[in-house]
């Protein structure tokens, strides 16, 4: 797992440079779920940059689309996109937009409002079934995603349906644009929730790699319904001074601090 380490470790530099160059926010919501992000990318997506639109190819859908700096940093990891793309992030000039857009070799959804991604996630997943198609459909929902109805709508069509080869996971970090989730609307026990709603659920510790691995490897959790991860994770996992804070959520590194931060993420474990 020392390589998803390092992965994730880049996810976290490539944000904290994009978000300072575009001079954007949400570089809490990347960061936290970086780790995640790493191990699907390096270990778990049948996916191919030099195929990008193989049919065969699993889905990825990213629900919380305001953190799609993350898998932007993935994908020029991977080969799917040039990594001098990454210095021109949410620039005029630049190709990358500061929500996900599948106009980005690689990305399969355009998401901003919350609540989209799930939804289209579980179309994702029918239409894989219609075509006798083994490939998989990954959603990766927020804490704000899990306060929308039309996510709750999905959640409950996708166990009517049985649909074994979708995969929601939760970057479960407990604080959102205005505040801490228990305050805006209290999710838990959001396993319980899940559980009663005709998901599969596992509970992880979103930054362990070895963790994520092991959850994502064993999919589907049951093979008559759609499995729900739910990752801890830490609001802004890296930056010990923004970690678990509201304000990390619309913040970017001024340049006068972008250096001092970099250099913590590289030589933190």
């Amino acid at each position: 797992m020392e390589n998803c380490r390092q992965i994730a470790k880049q996810i976290r530099i490539d944000c904290v440079r994009m978000t300072n160059s575009g001079r954007s926010g949400h570089v809490g919501s990347m960061l936290s779920m970086a780790d995640l992000i790493a191990v699907l990318y390096e270990k778990i997506l049948n996916v191919d940059p030099k195929n990008p639109e193989m049919p065969e190819r699993d889905r990825f859908v990213l629900s919380k689309g305001h953190a799609g700096a993350a898998v932007y940093s993935a994908l020029a990891q991977k080969g799917f996109i040039p990594r001098e793309w990454l210095s021109r992030y949410y620039c005029d000039d630049g190709k990358l937009m500061g929500h996900i857009s599948h106009k980005v070799p690689g990305v399969e959804f355009s998401t901003g409002s919350l609540g989209h991604g799930l939804p289209v996630a579980v179309g994702m997943a029918i239409a894989a079934r219609y075509a006798k198609s083994p490939r998989r459909v990954f959603c990766m929902t927020s804490d704000g995603d899990m306060n929308e109805g039309s996510t709750w709508e999905a959640i409950m069509f996708a166990a009517q349906e049985k649909l074994s080869n979708l995969t929601m996971i939760v970057d479960y970090n407990r604080v959102q644009a205005l505040g801490h989730s228990e305050d805006v609307i209290d999710l838990r026990s959001l396993k319980d929730k899940l559980e009663l709603f005709g998901f599969a659920v596992r509970e992880i510790d979103g930054h362990n790699c070895e963790e994520i691995y092991d959850a994502l490897s064993k999919l589907p959790l049951d093979e008559n319904k759609p499995s729900a991860i739910i990752a801890h994770t830490t609001k802004c996992k890296g930056i010990p001074a923004f970690e678990n804070t509201v304000k990390s959520h619309y913040k970017f590194i001024p340049d006068e601090e972008i250096e001092a931060v970099i250099e913590a993420i590289k030589e933190a474990e």
